[in-house]
């Protein structure tokens, strides 16, 4: 058994988990905060079989997407934060994990 560990985009994750749902994949939800950008993500555990991974990971790049988001760059002055300009980041895709599982238990 695994577990897949999927950091997500909050714009997509609601599109994720209905795709996993729909498919017969159970996950359990967290909200979750990066600490590049400081923005909202959302984590999904979801423990499959082995031979399910892939099928799992799949589902989730089809809903995952990357997109260019403009953020406020700062930089630091005596008295505190400064907004400068704002620059380009790639925002967006899932980052996933995927990690033996040693023992399950239903309780």
């Amino acid at each position: 058994m695994k577990l897949i560990i999927a950091i997500i985009n909050r714009d997509d994750a609601n599109a994720v988990t209905q795709n996993l749902s729909q498919n017969g994949f159970s996950s359990t939800k967290l909200s979750t905060t990066g600490g590049f950008l400081l923005a909202s993500n959302v984590t999904l555990l979801i423990g499959v079989q082995d031979g399910q991974v892939q099928d799992a990971i799949d589902l989730i790049r089809e809903c995952s997407h990357s997109r260019q988001q403009m953020v406020p760059a700062i930089t630091e002055m005596s008295y505190g934060f400064m907004p400068v300009m704002p620059v380009e980041v790639t925002v967006g895709g899932a980052t996933i994990f995927v990690v033996d599982v040693e023992r399950f238990e239903r309780v």
